[in-house]
């Protein structure tokens, strides 16, 4: 009977298989509502992925897809972060606040996998948003590669001991220049293509698109403002306690990654997805084959074509490489129709 008491008696021990390895460090509270992160991220990803494939034909899940690889990419940031993994220790520039433990010289933990996560997610986000404006793709290779700056500026800052983890004026220039600055610069790039190219581009499709993409990057650019101040405050300048740290970083990446996709995806339902370039029922025969049977495509449910390379024999079908099937009626005698 204790054995099973013990079995049903929450009990979060991370931080006793995964000891914390600095003394400004997560404590288990701070572990709990990892896991809490870890869960919505998973459960948000699952669901958008089950969105996706019952409410849309095969060729327009582009949007769902984006938005469950992205959370699911979260949640195991989360699961190795609320497991006191993914972390270094990291000298502080400030004391501040609790006691520094005994330590002669004060060591922050440094989440790395979350920097890891935001290399991967950042660009999926922005993938998710800019898709809907029709940009050219030499603009959105640009934006998500000062995305991926900022985010190694950043992770590299945070790494750093010296002043140069925010800006030092060591140059001739006299100029202002860090890590933090760099990101920083990065960020106001981003910013100014989201509300101004992109933004035009998007009124360029219609009043439908313009107003959903208004909607999204209006969210989208007010919580990414976010992310540099709680920089400043956690890893940066040692403000605020690392169980802080995982509530402010925690409750900026729930709102920017499952509750963005969702207001996104719902905001462009009902738009035009062929405008975009993106709806498509170039499948292969293997595409409609489900689990429970032939999936639809546009609404219409399809049986799997028969696989045939015959073109000249009496009686038989075949599919070309360009989507047309073909039956042959007579020898040297053909007609087309286009396969779904």
């Amino acid at each position: 009977m204790e054995s099973v008491t013990n079995f049903l008696v929450k009990r979060n021990n991370a931080l006793e298989l995964n000891p914390p390895n600095a003394n400004y460090n997560l404590t288990t509270h701070g572990s709990d509502w990892l896991w809490a992160v870890f869960s919505v991220m998973a459960l948000s990803a699952i669901v958008l992925l089950v969105l996706g494939h019952t409410t849309r034909p095969v060729g327009e899940r582009a949007f769902h897809e984006l938005a469950a690889a992205l959370c699911a990419t979260a949640s195991i940031a989360y699961f190795a972060m609320a497991s006191d993994l993914g972390a270094t220790p990291v000298q502080v520039e400030w004391v501040r606040g609790a006691a520094d433990g005994g330590y002669p010289i004060p060591y922050r933990q440094v989440w790395y996998a979350r920097y890891i996560d935001w290399t991967i997610t950042t660009p999926m986000l922005l993938l998710e948003l800019l898709l809907t404006t029709g940009l050219p793709l030499s603009q959105l290779f640009i934006i998500i590669f000062m995305d991926l700056v900022m985010i190694e500026t950043g992770l590299i800052g945070s790494l750093v001991v010296s002043r140069y983890k925010w800006a030092s004026r060591a140059f001739p220039s006299k100029i202002s220049r860090g890590f933090f600055a760099f990101g920083c610069a990065a960020l106001i790039f981003i910013w100014y293509m989201l509300l101004v190219p992109a933004r035009a581009s998007a009124a360029r499709l219609g009043t439908g698109f313009s107003r959903a993409y208004l909607t999204s990057t209006s969210i989208l650019s007010f919580l990414w403002l976010l992310y540099p101040i709680a920089w400043g405050l956690c890893e940066g300048g040692n403000v605020i306690s690392v169980d802080s740290e995982m509530v402010f970083y925690g409750v900026l990446d729930i709102l920017a990654k499952p509750v963005f996709s969702f207001v996104h995806i719902l905001a462009i339902s009902q738009l035009d997805y062929a405008r975009l370039g993106l709806s498509s029922s170039k499948v292969s025969d293997g595409a409609h084959q489900g689990l429970l049977g032939p999936e639809k495509v546009n609404g219409s449910a399809v049986a799997t074509p028969h696989a045939s390379t015959a073109t000249g024999i009496t009686g038989n079908d075949g599919v070309a490489g360009d989507g047309h099937r073909f039956h042959a009626a007579a020898p040297g005698t053909q007609t087309a129709e286009r396969a779904v």
